[in-house]
């Protein structure tokens, strides 16, 4: 190992206003990530992006064209001493906060990032132990996008169903454009298909729960094996596969009217309301979250798009005063409910895609897991790559190799 100060391996550069760029194809950092997309670049090329201001560990590794905005950092590696990816993840072992300048908002100087004392192996054993994590890492990225273009088409049938309302008729033909008899509505001041109602939600599916939080002062009552759901695990996902908060079976007692089976649909309605995801094992939420036990199976997946739709239209028509929600008000939400025969066509036709989502979470669950557990194995040097592919005639660590370690399903790679 070789003992450098971080000023020894990389240059830091401010970040600059990018107001007056125009909207183009190039990202925008700052401190809390992306931001937006403009029309020109600050630096080309792999970079660390090093916080200023705000979560001092957001610490992110760019390889593309991008901007930075002056709450973050960006920065010119000296490649002749470090791999890029490599002090990316090395730095995101540290913790930054006792560095801390600021008294109010979590500042960090050009001065303080410099004098981080770091020890790096030759650059060989970068790069290879670089290649390790960046494939798991790609597979996750793969599996995100797969996971993107699954939702969006499943959300391509449901607009095309539910809110074209050419959904296939009698004779497999688009409804409403072959001329399907539609009925004007007057809750809803618009024209539904004939035989569709229009219901509350509670009408459509009864058992609504709001969730509650066990006393945060009873140690006793947290760091069990039930999922406790807040808005932070719902953000992102379709399945809610892992809770930052888990409840003791003591915990879970203190409100048993409140577990949520499997298949349940969770809505965030205070603070980030419109939020949607389906509980995968029995869990409970807080007191932010209502959530739905379905009854009917099959109105499961139809729900979801309705009402990710509901709260996004809702946003857009009452902007930023449109923030908290009620059990009340959630449950009087008009829903529009098609014939049995339509909701369990569109089940079926969605269900595959749908479960693949869920493979691909509980996939990159594992991979993470796996990353997180390599990392300070590899950084210390208590684990190698040769020994992780049981030879050393290559370091060649593709996904039959590395990945393929997170074929063990009862594997647990995190912390015990």
């Amino acid at each position: 190992m070789t003992e450098y100060k971080l000023k020894d391996l990389l240059e830091i550069k401010n970040g600059r206003d990018y107001k007056h760029l125009s909207e183009g194809e190039i990202p925008v950092y700052g401190s809390g990530g992306l931001m937006r997309y403009v029309d020109e670049s600050l630096f080309q090329g792999e970079s660390i992006l090093l916080p200023r201001k705000g979560t001092l560990s957001n610490i992110q590794y760019v390889n593309e064209s991008f901007w930075t905005v002056d709450t973050i950092y960006y920065s010119i590696i000296d490649k002749s001493k470090a791999e890029p990816y490599y002090l990316y993840r090395y730095l995101t072992l540290l913790d930054l906060n006792h560095l801390n300048s600021g008294t109010g908002v979590p500042s960090m100087t050009f001065g303080a990032y410099y004098d981080i004392p770091i020890k790096l192996p030759n650059l060989s054993t970068q790069k290879h132990i670089a290649k390790v994590l960046s494939d798991l890492d790609a597979k996750i990225e793969v599996n995100n996008k797969i996971n993107q273009e699954l939702e969006a088409m499943a959300k391509t049938l449901y607009d095309y169903w539910f809110v074209q309302f050419d959904f296939p008729d009698a004779n497999g033909k688009p409804y409403k454009s072959s001329g399907g008899n539609m009925v004007f509505n007057e809750a809803l001041k618009r024209e539904i298909p004939e035989g569709w109602e229009v219901k509350n939600l509670e009408s459509v599916e009864s058992n609504i729960v709001t969730g509650k939080t066990p006393s945060t002062k009873k140690d006793e009552f947290y760091n069990g094996e039930i999922p406790f759901i807040t808005i932070g695990d719902i953000r992102g996902n379709m399945h809610i596969t892992e809770t930052e908060q888990t409840l003791s079976e003591l915990g879970g007692n203190q409100n048993p009217n409140k577990f949520l089976p499997k298949g349940s649909i969770c809505v965030t309605c205070i603070a980030s309301p419109g939020l949607v995801g389906f509980v995968t094992k029995d869990s409970q939420t807080n007191q932010q979250i209502n959530s739905i036990i379905c009854k009917n199976h099959e109105i499961r997946y139809y729900l979801y798009f309705y009402l990710k739709d509901y709260f996004k239209f809702a946003k857009a028509s009452s902007g930023s005063t449109f923030s908290n929600m009620n059990k009340g008000d959630f449950s009087a939400i008009k829903t529009i409910k098609p014939t049995e025969e339509i909701l369990n066509n569109f089940s079926h036709q969605i269900e595959a895609s749908i479960n693949k989502i869920l493979i691909n979470q509980l996939e990159n669950q594992k991979l993470s897991e796996l990353r997180d557990w390599l990392l300070p194995m590899l950084m210390n040097g208590q684990v190698t790559v040769a020994s992780l592919r049981g030879t050393k005639q290559s370091h060649d660590v593709n996904s039959d190799a590395t990945l393929g370690m997170v074929a063990e399903d009862n594997a647990k790679y995190g912390k015990e």
